[in-house]
Formats: structure tokens, C-alpha cells, sequence
């Protein structure tokens, strides 16, 4: 006998409810050891129990510390990615932070791990699978921040890698091959404003960008006594940042240009002329025309700096994120979802561009791609008064609104799956991606 579609939601979000602490552990568990990218071993190790638990056959150790494991259905018609996040980002002044590396949950990945190990129960607590035409991966993904560029290069150097991005290590690795459609969701700050409070929404497109390690390389020389017989290097940088500037007035509005460089070493010491500055950047944008262009003039004004000092400069330009564009259909779903769990005044459809980035958006370029986000945090991301103020909502909404979506996509011969991929134009093919984004830096050698 057929079950109802809204009886196996009804079993979904028991199974989750019934599965509360065991979610709300391993949300915390994580929070409470922040590894950065590609070092998430003890995380990887916790999701890694999560499957042998559950009896869920998984790959491991994909990009390092990626894992990614198979629920079967009744057919495998289609395949639908359920993806988190395994990373922490670096806020030495969050009270929660690790001492020694600064590391800290203040970006919700944690929520993201505490979310797809909800989707677990909910299918394998239950015979929901049963009932459903196609497959769910459950991906454990490293290194969605794009950070520690210098270290994640040596990593390439090594042939550990060969993206400094999770997801996109996962599309090279081939970990993407046999998925149609990947869901996710991503935690957000909700602030309680009585009855006006969002809970969710459905989706938002958001800045992709290029990343910059740039050096400057002068000669040393006695700062007090012989600063003619050197050539600066910081006075080379600090006049391409000056010229970078310059530029920031032409820059269109529509295109969300972000340039936010930071020096990472500025020289060795005090009465030495700087012969070995070093900086990181990214250039941001809604579209990738306008990152290009945008990126183009950054490129020059770096290499103005060092010509005006008679310095040397290298930039090394690296393919950062592709910009998010949601996929419609898959919006239209979770926001059904959406409402249904957490009520139509308190969920967005769809949100405003942000300026914020995610490897999502590389994968978005392939294959149909959601990213959701839920509430349940307060304060700024990235920064120290980041709080995790609703686990409820963070951890077990987040686990309710990917499962519900996932049983819309492949309940009645996975006619929405069908749909959502008949429908999906990608933005490139794999190949495409690896061969025109994996080696987007040679444009601006």
C-alpha cells in the first residue's frame, strides 16, 4: 500500500524529534572543537561514527577529511546530495575559540554537521526510503572557508589538493559525478522582533569571487643609516593599496565589487628596509563579468605600486567561489517546506543579494543546487559576538527542512527530481568548470 507523501513527512519530522539529543550532541560536540579547513579530522572522525552506526556505507577521507555516504532507496532514479560543512573559521576573541589555533564555530557549520546527521535518522530510523525513487549522499564537506591561502598552496604544491575550496575538491575528485540535485542549508542570524521574527528562507543569490597572494620583493638595506641603498617593498604595497582605492569609484553599484586585502607580513624587522611583503586579497562580485573586470585593475594596481618603488611584484590570482544563483524550482520546494514547518509570517522566499561567498556556487554551476538558510543565531558571523541562540531551531529545523525536501524530490517516481533536472540549464559541464574556472588565475599572470 502507497503512503501519503504528508504521513512519511509526519514520519520524518517524529524521527528527528525522537532523535533530539543525539542531534543536539553532536551540534555541540563540534562547536566545541573548531577545526579549520582541511585539518577537520576530529570532525570528520564524528561524522565517520555517525555512518558505521547507522550501517550507511561511505566513502572517506575525499579532500583530505570529506565524507560522503550512500541511503539507498527503492530505486536509484535519482541522486540527491545532502550537504554540511565540516570547517570553523578563525576568531581568536570568541569565548568559544580554540586557544591554541584561535579556530571557532562563529559561522554555523556546526549546525550544518548537526543538520545532515538529522537527515540520517530521519531515513534510516524509518522504511521512508522505501518509498522513495532514488538514492541520498550525505557529504561531510572540508574547507568552505577560503582561508589560510598560504598554507592551503602548499597543500596543492604537495598534490594533496588541488582546489583551495571543499566543494570544489569534491567536483574535481569526481565526489559530485553521480549526484542530479545537492541541498544544503546555511545558519543565519534571526533577531526576535516579536511576531516578526524569520525564521528561514529559501535562498539567496550571493557574491562569487577571485582570491590574490601577492608579493612584493625589495632589497635590504640599514633603515636609519642607508634607506637609499634599499628598495621598499612595504612602501610598494601601501601605494598599490592606495591605488586600489582609486579604483573602488569605478566600480558599478549592481555589481557588489568588494577588495578587502590584508597583509600578512609586512617585513622582518624595525630597522630593516622591507625587502619581503607578502598579502592576501579577494575581489568579490554578483557576476563574473564584473569580477574579471574588476580583478583586472586590481591586478595592475599591485604591479603599479612595485613599479613606482622599483620593486618587484608576483601575484598568484586563484579561482575562488563562483556567485550563487538559486535554482527556482528547488527554491519553490524548500519554501513550501519551509512554511509548513515554521508558518508563512516567519519564512522568506527570497532574501536579498548578499555579499558573502560559498564554493556552493561552484556547485550550483553543474548541477541544480539550494542552499536554504535557517535561524537560530544572533550577532555578526565571523566575529566574537556570534551566539548560537536557538539549537532547536539551528540543528532540528535545519534537519526537518532538508529531509521534507528531499521526500518532495523523490516521492511519486521522483517526478520533481525529474522536473528540476529537465529544467536546470548549468552553467558549465564538469570539464567546463575544471578547465575554465580551475585555471581562471592564468588569465592575469
Amino acid at each position: 500500500m502507497k503512503i501519503k507523501k504528508e504521513e512519511l513527512k509526519n514520519i520524518a519530522i517524529n524521527a528527528i524529534d525522537k532523535r533530539r539529543e543525539d542531534i543536539l550532541s553532536i551540534g555541540d560536540s563540534i562547536y566545541n572543537e573548531p577545526e579549520l579547513g582541511y585539518k577537520e579530522f576530529k570532525t570528520a572522525e564524528k561524522v565517520k561514527q555517525v555512518f558505521e552506526t547507522m550501517g550507511i556505507p561511505y566513502e572517506e577521507k575525499i579532500g583530505i577529511t570529506g565524507l560522503k555516504g550512500l541511503i539507498k532507496g527503492k530505486n536509484s532514479k535519482y541522486n540527491v546530495a545532502v550537504m554540511g560543512e565540516l570547517d570553523s573559521v578563525i576568531s581568536s576573541k570568541h569565548p568559544d575559540s580554540d586557544p591554541e589555533t584561535g579556530a571557532a564555530h562563529c559561522c554555523g557549520h556546526n549546525c550544518m554537521i548537526a543538520g545532515i546527521i538529522g537527515v540520517i535518522y530521519a531515513l534510516k530510523d524509518t522504511a521512508i526510503m522505501e518509498s522513495l525513487s532514488g538514492d541520498v549522499s550525505i557529504m561531510a564537506i572540508p574547507a568552505e572557508e577560503f582561508v589560510e591561502i598560504g598554507y592551503r598552496n602548499e597543500l596543492i604544491r604537495k598534490g594533496e589538493i588541488s582546489f583551495l575550496g571543499g566543494k570544489q575538491e569534491f567536483i574535481k575528485l569526481g565526489a559530485f559525478d553521480d549526484v542530479d540535485i545537492a541541498l544544503m542549508q546555511h545558519t543565519f542570524s534571526s533577531e526576535d522582533e516579536g511576531n516578526d521574527i524569520i525564521k528561514a528562507s529559501a535562498g539567496e543569490s550571493s557574491n562569487g569571487f577571485i582570491g590574490q597572494e601577492i608579493q612584493f620583493i625589495g632589497k635590504e638595506s640599514h633603515a636609519g643609516g642607508a634607506p637609499h641603498a634599499g628598495v621598499n617593498a612595504l612602501n610598494a604595497a601601501t601605494i598599490a593599496l592606495t591605488a586600489i582605492n582609486a579604483q573602488r569609484e569605478t566600480f558599478r553599484e549592481k555589481d557588489y565589487i568588494r577588495v578587502h586585502p590584508i597583509i600578512t607580513r609586512g617585513g622582518d624587522l624595525v630597522n630593516v628596509i622591507p625587502a619581503d611583503v607578502r598579502l592576501e586579497n579577494y575581489i568579490r562580485g554578483s557576476n563574473l563579468e564584473a569580477i574579471l573586470s574588476a580583478t583586472k585593475r586590481v591586478t595592475r594596481s599591485w604591479h603599479a605600486g612595485a613599479d613606482a618603488m622599483g620593486a618587484k611584484c608576483i601575484v598568484n590570482s586563484l579561482p575562488g567561489y563562483l556567485p550563487i544563483i538559486p535554482n527556482k524550482n528547488l527554491q519553490e520546494i524548500m519554501h513550501q517546506n519551509l512554511k509548513e514547518l515554521f508558518g508563512e509570517e516567519h519564512v522568506l522566499k527570497n532574501e536579498e543579494h548578499t555579499c558573502g561567498s560559498s564554493d556552493v556556487g561552484d556547485v550550483a554551476s553543474i548541477i541544480p543546487t539550494l542552499q536554504a538558510r535557517i535561524g537560530g543565531a544572533s550577532g555578526n558571523f565571523h566575529s566574537d559576538d556570534y551566539r548560537l541562540v536557538n539549537k532547536e531551531l539551528a540543528y532540528l529545523g535545519a534537519a526537518k527542512a532538508l529531509t521534507l525536501s528531499v521526500i518532495d524530490l523523490l516521492y511519486d517516481d521522483a517526478q520533481e527530481a525529474e522536473r528540476v533536472v529537465k529544467e536546470f540549464e548549468p552553467v558549465y559541464t564538469k570539464e567546463e568548470y575544471l578547465r575554465n574556472w580551475g585555471s581562471i588565475g592564468e588569465k592575469f599572470k
